[in-house]
This record gives C-alpha cells, sequence and structure tokens, in this order.
C-alpha cells in the first residue's frame, strides 16, 4: 500500500474487513487502450463475472472484490454501480467502510468506500476513480444512500471522521 501522505493514517485501521482490503489495492490503475490489466481483469475471474475489459466502468468490481475478500456476499450485478443500494443495511450517518452510492452527471452512477468527510464533501476510496483505485472527493449533494455491512458486531473504529483536505470534488469518476 502506497498512500499518499494525508491519508496515511489510514494503514493504522485493522477494520473493517473490505476496508482493509480496498487498501491493499490502493494505487492498481487501469491500462488505457487495447491491453488490460491483468489484476483488474483478475478480480472478475475471483467474482465469477463475465468483464471484457478496463474500459468498461469499473467501480463495482472493485467494491465487489473488496467484499469478497472480506468473506461477505456482493451484489447480484455488482458491475452497476447503483445497485450497491441493496447491500447490507441502510447507513443514515456515513461512517469509515461504508459503501457510498452516487450519482452522477448524465446518469449512470458510482461506488466507493467512505474514509471521511468536510462541509460539503465525501472522501472516497474506489475504483476507476481518475482510471486507478484512488481517494477522491465527491459532492454529498451527489450521495444517493450509504449502506453497511450486517455487521454480527460492528468494528470499534466504524466513526464519522472528518478532513480538512483541500482539493476539488471530483465530477466524473472514470
Amino acid at each position: 500500500m502506497n498512500l499518499i501522505k494525508k491519508y496515511a493514517w489510514l494503514a493504522l485501521e485493522g477494520a473493517p474487513r473490505h476496508l482493509v482490503k480496498a487498501l491493499e489495492l490502493y494505487g492498481v490503475e487501469e491500462t488505457v487502450g487495447p491491453k488490460h490489466n491483468p489484476v483488474i481483469m483478475g478480480w472478475a475471474k475471483e467474482l465469477g463475472i463475465t468483464y471484457n475489459n478496463d474500459e468498461t466502468p469499473w467501480c463495482g468490481l472493485f467494491v465487489g472484490i473488496c467484499i469478497k475478500r472480506a468473506e461477505r456476499k456482493p451484489v447480484e450485478w455488482l458491475l452497476g454501480a447503483r445497485n450497491w443500494v441493496n447491500f447490507g443495511v441502510k447507513s443514515h450517518t456515513p461512517m469509515l467502510g461504508d459503501i457510498l452510492v452516487f450519482s452522477r452527471p448524465g446518469g449512470g452512477g458510482h461506488v466507493g468506500f467512505y474514509v471521511g468527510e468536510d462541509d460539503k464533501n465525501l472522501f472516497v476510496l474506489g475504483g476507476n476513480q481518475g482510471n486507478q483505485v484512488s481517494i477522491v472527493k465527491i459532492a454529498k449533494s451527489r450521495l444517493l444512500e450509504a449502506r453497511r455491512p450486517a455487521y454480527n458486531i460492528q468494528p470499534s473504529n466504524v466513526r464519522k471522521i472528518i478532513l480538512n483536505i483541500d482539493g476539488k470534488p471530483s465530477e466524473n469518476e472514470s
């Protein structure tokens, strides 16, 4: 894991398991053009789904592999970002590790994991953000729903995290 300095604190978080699995994939990049990253293509194979190239939006694929590796069941048709509103239980207050489902300008959706927030934005660890697994800010106004695994025992570090990190919010994840 090669987190940039402002997010290095995440490496010390030992839970939730799916967030730890997501952090292990931080920095994985899609291969732009006719070739495709075998790591991303391998996620689809591991999940047992048909996925032809990493030019196809893969934010749901990323969330799916993290959930599976944390020994939880991903949603049906996990490539559809908005379909993640069917995962776990609704979270009225997004917290560390929650799955965040967003609208996208022009239609469609985006999905990733909550790692923090400020007054107007959520900080999202996700795939297919600038063609890689990264952390971006996304306006809270775009949030459709936050979902949390149905924990038997919720990890003690699942909490709201306030961050003060400059930067423009993402407007189009891809």
